[in-house]
């Protein structure tokens, strides 16, 4: 995994020099060649490469040079213990050993040696709101010292101190397989803080604990890795996750070995990532745009005909490329790798073309597929229905951050969905059927991506493709069409009797998903009794042939109990059935319309 990053942050010159890290500055305290304080110049949000001391600016003595908070450049007034004035005496000591190679170091230490200049910037700092966790660092006549002449040679010279590498042995490094010193820490990885991180970044590699370690070594002697590749890796994480999603409380990390247009990304389509998380970033300006689309219609061409390849075993030139997805998350100040996965594009594309044509379900009016969904909104029906939903987000990343792996292990794979999202997504139909809203006069339907949900994980369970979009009358699973009859029923009440306490659903739907035969034949009767009122004669004819059809097609015996997969055909059952109806309705509609104005004409 590590050489993944690595050779990414290669491939993409992401690769940063050693000791050093991109920091965001949000205010520079502006000094006069004398030294006198001239205002606060407040930054912006592009990153400064400036020198960086790793995980040991994390201790109490020692901190960051030339770019710090300000609470340690600056004492803070609310805190009364000084508790950073040992980082902020080693922050001045390193200062004032470099004037020599950057005089302007020198300047920045005098005037932090004048109360009254003290006094001046510290209120400047307030009326700008500059926080004491915020960063900070110093111009001096005009000009940056994070980026003054001759900062870096003293810096690469300085910065060996910390080194100590005359006492240390050669040992392989991880990364690259070869000779190095290996680093006692290193710097932490930022970017996960929306999903359990540190503001401050969390650790990669850490051995802080006896448990962590092996054949009695200590700390970095566990997993060498010389500085130079592991600040390529830390250069791809922070780059990667600077725009990965987050889905169930982890970062989505993906890349290609080769670039692959955004359009002919398989894991931002519209049923996994969802489409709007494609980030359009700035093409080059030279680019024209005649070049951008045909290099676009190329790329969109060379995918499609290797995918259509593997059907008609025409050989055409391979798409050299290899996607690598890996979950993230932080925990207790590590990243926690949740999930790796490495494979072919052609396969990943393949599999999430299967994906996104089991999820093909028939919307209410039974013409139109079902809308796109991001895969964070399908989670939400596998979650309990709870009256509140201030902190669904939340309740995700705890309840689903398990089956969430297992979800998109089987996207990426084309292999079987977990147990646990049928009986989840079953769960949630049967609590939204049971609900009784005073305002609804509809018939409540199944929702749909729980349906699909279902759809998917029957038809990978079997590895059939014998479930359609739409009702299926020869389906041959007797379950499936005890949903159809139920969901007829239900729609018989609804025409003949439009204002309920209870409705057949709200009473029956629970125990006849489970136990069709104990309760099929109780609605049975009711439905005789409803279908009288309804005066309507093509709809009442409609009711009885689907009645009968469904009937028919259970066979000589209703099944007395029905086991997880039966349930689920019969939620199918249920939905496919209720958009037939409204399908057919439409079409009769729409009939008479075109009559009404034939007569007209």
């Amino acid at each position: 995994m590590l050489k993944a990053f690595y050779d990414y942050a290669i491939r993409n010159d992401l690769v940063l020099p050693p000791g050093y890290c991109n920091k965001t500055i949000q205010a520079y305290v502006s000094l006069s060649r004398e030294g006198q304080f001239l205002g606060i110049i407040l930054g912006d949000d592009t990153p400064v490469l400036s020198p960086d001391i790793g995980s040991l600016a994390n201790g109490k003595e020692k901190c960051n040079p030339i770019v710090e908070k300000r609470s340690v450049i600056f004492k803070d007034a609310s805190d009364l213990e000084d508790k950073a004035k040992m980082k902020r005496d080693f922050y001045y000591q390193v200062l004032e050993e470099g004037s020599d190679c950057v005089p302007e170091f020198e300047i920045c230490v005098k005037a932090a040696q004048d109360e009254k200049t003290l006094l001046e910037i510290s209120e400047a700092l307030n009326e700008n709101k500059i926080k004491g966790s915020e960063r900070i660092s110093f111009i001096v006549d005009g000009k940056k010292i994070v980026k003054a002449e001759g900062l870096r040679d003293w810096w690469n010279i300085y910065r060996k101190k910390f080194i100590h590498a005359e006492k240390k042995q050669k040992t392989i490094c991880l990364i690259t397989g070869e000779d190095t010193v290996p680093m006692e820490t290193v710097p932490p990885v930022t970017g996960l803080a929306v999903v359990g991180g540190h503001a401050r970044g969390d650790a990669l590699i850490c051995f802080d604990k006896s448990a962590f370690c092996s054949y009695d070594q200590k700390k970095s002697a566990n997993a060498p890795v010389s500085e130079t590749a592991f600040f390529a890796v830390k250069a791809a994480l922070d780059h990667l996750l600077k725009k990965a999603p987050v889905l169930a409380n982890m970062k989505f990390v993906h890349w290609y070995e080769q670039d692959i247009v955004a359009e002919n990304d398989p894991v931002l389509s519209a049923n996994f990532l969802g489409i709007n998380m494609l980030v359009d970033d700035e093409e080059d300006e030279e680019i024209s745009a005649e070049e951008k689309k045909n290099k676009a219609r190329s790329s969109e061409k060379q995918a499609s005909k290797l995918i259509k390849s593997v059907k008609t075993g025409e050989k055409i030139p391979h798409l050299l490329s290899q996607y690598t997805i890996i979950l993230l998350s932080g925990v207790n100040g590590r990243v926690m790798v949740r999930q790796y996965e490495h494979g072919s594009y052609e396969e990943l594309q393949r599999n999430i073309d299967l994906w996104n044509e089991q999820l093909e379900l028939k919307a209410l009016n039974g013409i139109q597929n079902e809308k796109s969904k991001k895969l964070s909104a399908r989670l939400l029906c596998l979650l309990k229905n709870h009256n509140s939903e201030s902190k669904i987000w939340d309740r995700v990343s705890k309840e689903l951050s398990g089956i969430t792996q297992a979800i998109i292990r089987a996207i990426i794979h084309g292999t079987s969905l977990p147990d646990a999202v049928a009986l989840r997504s079953l769960a949630y139909i049967r609590s939204q059927m049971l609900e009784n809203d005073e305002n609804q006069t509809s018939m409540k339907i199944p929702d749909a991506t729980a349906c699909q949900w279902l759809k998917v994980w029957l038809m990978r369970k079997r590895k059939e493709n014998e479930i359609m979009s739409e009702y299926d009358p020869k389906n041959k699973n007797a379950a499936y069409h005890c949903g159809a009859a139920m969901a007829v029923h239900a729609a018989i009440q609804n025409v003949a009797m439009k204002n309920v306490n209870a409705t057949i659903v709200q009473r029956y739907y629970s125990s006849a998903s489970q136990m069709p035969a104990l309760v099929l034949g109780q609605i049975s009767r009711l439905s005789a009794y409803h279908l009288e009122k309804i005066e309507n004669e093509w709809l009442r004819k409609q009711y009885e042939e689907a009645l009968n059809g469904a009937y028919c097609a259970i066979g000589n015996e209703i099944p007395a109990t029905l086991t997880l997969e039966q349930q689920a055909y019969f939620a199918l059952g249920y939905r496919q059935m209720c958009t037939k109806l409204q399908k057919d309705k439409n079409e009769r509609i729409e009939k008479i319309k075109n009559n009404v104005k034939d007569q007209n004409m």
